[in-house]
C-alpha cells in the first residue's frame, strides 16, 4: 500500500515536461517516454485535468497574442503612414485567425476563463483600431483615385462632346 502512495505521488510531483527541451533531448537521442501509473484515488487526474486546462488557456491565449501582435504592427505603420504590403498583412492576419477561431471552436469551455475574456476584449480593441485605420486610408486612396480619374478626363477631353456653357466656361 505505500509503494502505491508513493506511486500516486510521484505522480502528482512530476514536472510538466516542456517540450522544446524534449525536442532537444529527442533530437540528441534520449527520447523521454511518457509513464503510465495507476490511478490510485483519482488525485492525479483531478491535477492532470487542471494542468491540461491550464496548457489549454496558455495555447489559447498564445494565438490570441499572436494575431494582436499581427493587428499592432499593421495598425502601427498604418499611424506613421509607412508603406504597407497588405497582401502579406492579410494573409498574415487570415491565417492566425484562423488558428484563433479553430482553438475557440475546440475549446469553447474556455470562453469563461477571465484571462481569455479579456485578451478576447483587447484584441477586439486593438481590430477596431486597425479597422478604423484601414478605414480612413482606404477613403483616402479613393479620393486620390477619384482626383485622377478625373484630371485624365479633363485632359482627354477637347470639349466635342461637352455643351457650349462648359466650354465657355459658364
Amino acid at each position: 500500500m505505500q509503494a502505491q502512495e508513493g506511486a500516486a505521488a510521484l505522480v502528482m510531483e512530476q514536472p510538466v515536461v516542456d517540450t522544446e527541451a524534449m525536442a532537444i533531448e529527442v533530437a540528441s537521442g534520449d527520447a523521454l517516454l511518457p509513464v503510465l501509473m495507476p490511478n490510485l484515488g483519482g488525485e492525479a487526474m483531478i491535477g492532470g485535468a487542471e494542468a491540461v486546462k491550464s496548457d489549454e488557456v496558455h495555447g489559447l491565449l498564445a494565438a490570441i497574442r499572436r494575431l494582436e501582435s499581427i493587428v499592432e504592427e499593421e495598425t502601427a505603420a498604418l499611424a506613421a503612414g509607412k508603406k504597407i504590403d497588405f497582401d502579406d498583412f492579410s494573409a498574415r492576419k487570415s491565417r492566425s485567425m484562423l488558428e484563433f477561431v479553430r482553438l475557440m471552436r475546440a475549446r469553447m469551455h474556455l470562453g469563461a476563463e477571465v484571462e481569455v475574456t479579456e485578451e478576447i476584449q483587447r484584441l477586439r480593441e486593438k481590430l477596431e483600431r486597425n479597422r478604423s485605420l484601414l478605414e480612413m486610408h482606404y477613403d483616402a486612396v479613393r479620393e486620390v483615385a477619384s482626383i485622377i480619374v478625373r484630371a485624365i478626363k479633363d485632359a482627354d477631353s477637347d470639349g466635342t462632346y461637352t455643351g457650349r456653357a462648359t466650354q465657355d466656361g459658364k
